[in-house]
C-alpha cells in the first residue's frame, strides 16, 4: 500500500508555469505507474498525464501536449507534474495516483489517490 501526498499547486497568471510535486510513503513506490488528474465542480476527474514505473514511458492527455511534462525519481518516492504555459482552463484541483500494471487513462484504474492540491490559473 502507498500513501499519496500532493504539494505545488497555487494561484498563478495565465503563461505561468508551476511544478506539482507527489510524496509517497510505504513500499513498492518503484513498482507503481504514476498518474495525474485533474478535476472542476460539477465535471468528472479527467486525466492530465501518466508515467510508467522506470520512466520510460509517459502518456498525456492532448489537452497538455508539449505544455506539461511528467516525471518520476524512484530514489525519492516523488512523482513532478511540470505545467507549462498555464492556461484558465487548467484550473482544477490536480490529484497524484497510483496503480500497478500498465498505463491508464481510467480514474478507475487506479488504486491510491493523493488528496489534491488547487491549481488555479487567472486569466
Amino acid at each position: 500500500q502507498v500513501q499519496l501526498v500532493e504539494s505545488g499547486g497555487g494561484l498563478v497568471q495565465t503563461g505561468g508555469s508551476l511544478r506539482l510535486s507527489c510524496a509517497a510513503s510505504g513500499r513498492g513506490f518503484s513498482s507503481y505507474v504514476m498518474g495525474w488528474f485533474r478535476q472542476t465542480p460539477g465535471k468528472e476527474r479527467e486525466f492530465v498525464a501518466a508515467i510508467s514505473w522506470s520512466g520510460s514511458s509517459t502518456l498525456y492527455a492532448d489537452s497538455v501536449k508539449e505544455r506539461f511534462t511528467i516525471s518520476r525519481d524512484n530514489t525519492k518516492s516523488t512523482v513532478s507534474l511540470q505545467m507549462n504555459s498555464l492556461k484558465p482552463e487548467d484550473s482544477a484541483v490536480y490529484y497524484c495516483a497510483a496503480r500497478v500494471s500498465r498505463i491508464s487513462t481510467t480514474p478507475g484504474g487506479y488504486n491510491y489517490w493523493g488528496q489534491g492540491t488547487q491549481v488555479t490559473v487567472s486569466s
